[in-house]
């Protein structure tokens, strides 16, 4: 890149980053294409872009900027989660298990993707596949309450009702709140016994 293109890209950056402090995201997302034709893979550029499209509705061209932004960063495992979760959205579900699976080989302990693997895996109704991947979020998140709540609906799902009271007596230690809530959804009770 040249002084002045390097230059240029600096200026437009910064403008970038004023816009969106001063909420004119349309404005800003016009510096990042400006950014983008000074440095065409660049990873920021791309990424912002894609966040104010996707935040805007325009969830296919997010998608685009997130190929864009795999194809020039394929090592990037953040940026396959985001083209994972934003396929998911546009429910183009086969290419979004491709995206966070690629997402989980360059980074294995991306709690996220495992979460959202496991949404995935849910909503197709493979539940064992799910399990594996809720075991994943959970092991790497403890405390968070999101995957254990989805690891006892799962277990539920798979008449698995002595994991799901285990999962519910669990989460009471930590999280009494979403444990009278599960056990309000589902009908069992961690009291019960297995």
């Amino acid at each position: 890149m040249s002084i002045v293109a390097g230059w240029r890209y600096h200026w437009r950056k910064a403008q970038a980053l004023l816009l969106l402090l001063a909420g004119r995201h349309a404005s800003a997302l016009r510096c990042f294409d400006a950014m983008l034709r000074c440095k065409p893979d660049d990873r920021y550029a791309l990424a912002s872009s894609a966040h104010l499209l996707a935040q805007a509705g325009d969830l296919p061209a997010g998608v685009q900027a997130l190929r864009r932004l795999t194809s020039a960063h394929p090592a990037d495992p953040v940026g396959w989660f985001n083209l994972a979760y934003l396929l998911h959205q546009c429910a183009i579900n086969d290419a979004s298990e491709t995206a966070f699976r690629r997402a989980l080989e360059l980074d294995d302990r991306f709690d996220r993707a495992w979460y959202g693997l496991a949404l995935l895996l849910i909503e197709s109704r493979r539940f064992d596949d799910a399990v594996v991947a809720l075991q994943r979020n959970t092991a790497l998140q403890p405390m968070s309450p999101f995957g254990w709540y989805q690891l006892a609906r799962v277990q539920l799902a798979r008449r698995q009702n002595d994991e799901a009271r285990r999962i519910i007596r669990h989460l009471k230690g930590f999280e009494p709140k979403v444990a009278a809530q599960l056990e309000r959804e589902t009908g069992l009770h961690a009291s019960e016994p297995a």
